[in-house]
């Protein structure tokens, strides 16, 4: 069963990553570091950012979270913007991306294990 119920804990995590996120996409070059680092940290900013709010099975977060993250790159991969013709900018490159990698794959996936069992053995719920 889920209920709305702010988590301040999830919240602060959303929030700091969301400004690390900004951060490695402005200011940051290394490849590692921009498409890996910031591909693993994104899942678990949106598995926090649904922590924040929703106080559900983490089990169902993180299953949400992976599928949004593999959409995600499956519309890079039919290069979604050209068929919507929308032009890239820096908006749509940030929640986009522009490439289909595998890699970012393994790092969505990677981020998510790792936030579930923070979250399981923690027990920040």
């Amino acid at each position: 069963m889920q209920s709305i119920k702010l988590n301040k804990f999830h919240l602060t995590t959303f929030i700091f990553l969301l400004l690390t996120e900004l951060i490695i996409f402005n200011y940051y070059n290394n490849e590692f570091i921009r498409f890996v680092l910031g591909d693993f940290l994104v899942v678990i900013l949106l598995y926090s950012f649904n922590k924040s709010f929703i106080k559900i099975n983490p089990r169902y977060i993180a299953i949400l979270v992976l599928i949004i993250a593999y959409m995600i790159e499956f519309l890079q991969l039919i290069n979604i913007l050209k068929i919507l013709n929308v032009k890239p900018n820096t908006l749509t490159r940030m929640v986009l991306g522009s490439t289909f990698s595998v890699e970012d794959m393994i790092a969505y996936s990677l981020g998510v294990a790792v936030i579930y069992c923070i979250d399981k053995l923690t027990n920040f719920s």
